[in-house]
């Protein structure tokens, strides 16, 4: 390990948080964003806290981007040693009311994003033998209701880190998967849903978590340290996880009255 990192999402929230943990560490940072005065700013707070690197505006949609991203670690840094695959949007809505347009969007940014960041960066990887870090969601495990199209994508990035797990560990390449719950972030500056009662019911969520995106850098941080493949940062996610392995019925049922009750707020409120 050369201490040398690329992430995508960089400009803002947990992106900027996983920056800044490593940097305290010192090191290099390739930080990735569609926001370039997010990515300044992201870069200016790693050099103060004792790390540096470079900043790339890169939409994942565009794999020639990523390569280029790829092709400039190896020049700046030599190679790349961590990846991770942060860049995400949100979005949420009952199937119903979602346009196909709305599921491609979700799909090309939350799932083939984190394909195309894997793909760009595996020769590096190859090299370094280094790590892969994809922030999927509780979502991928859950399936809460009214966010069909997010709940896939990020079930299809679990199920690619499972797939490299299993692939890559041959070639040395470690591989980690992050499953958040809600958390205060900036997630909803990128929501993209059919009505605003479901923006502003996910809003109340993000507020409400006790849990910041910088305490969630420390736990991946810590987790990936002890080799753990399936980090759950939230206490109650790991619980919701543990119940739904246990008893999947009880949690479907669960799902299900919560979708009763969020389409009687939606209507109350439109």
């Amino acid at each position: 390990m050369q201490n040398r990192m690329m992430i995508t999402g960089a400009g803002s929230g947990l992106g900027r948080e996983i920056a800044l943990r490593w940097a305290h560490e010192g090191w290099r940072l390739a930080l990735a964003d569609v926001n370039e005065a997010g990515l300044a700013e992201t870069l200016k707070l790693v050099r103060e806290a004792g790390g540096d690197g470079f900043i790339r505006r890169c939409d994942v949609r565009d794999y020639s981007q990523l390569t280029a991203l790829a092709q400039a670690c190896e020049e700046q840094f030599g190679g790349i040693d961590i990846i991770v695959n942060n860049a995400g949007v949100a979005s949420g809505g009952f199937f119903s009311e979602l346009s196909l347009e709305d599921w491609d969007w979700q799909i090309s940014i939350n799932l083939m994003g984190v394909v195309k960041g894997c793909k760009a960066f595996l020769p590096l990887l190859e090299k370094s033998k280094g790590k892969i870090v994809n922030i999927a969601s509780m979502a991928a495990l859950m399936q809460g209701p009214g966010m069909s199209n997010y709940n896939v994508a990020k079930a299809g990035v679990v199920a690619l880190s499972e797939s490299l797990l299993v692939e890559l560990r041959q070639l040395e390449i470690g591989v980690h998967v992050v499953c958040p719950s809600f958390f205060q972030t900036n997630l909803l500056d990128s929501f993209r849903g059919p009505t605003p009662a479901m923006k502003a019911q996910v809003g109340k969520l993000l507020e409400s978590s006790p849990i910041s995106a910088s305490d969630i850098a420390n736990y991946i941080h810590d987790e990936m340290a002890k080799g753990s493949f399936m980090i759950l940062p939230h206490e109650m996610g790991r619980m919701a996880w543990a119940l739904k392995q246990k008893s999947p019925q009880a949690l479907y049922d669960e799902m299900a009255s919560m979708a009763e009750k969020m389409r009687g707020k939606v209507k109350s409120v439109s």
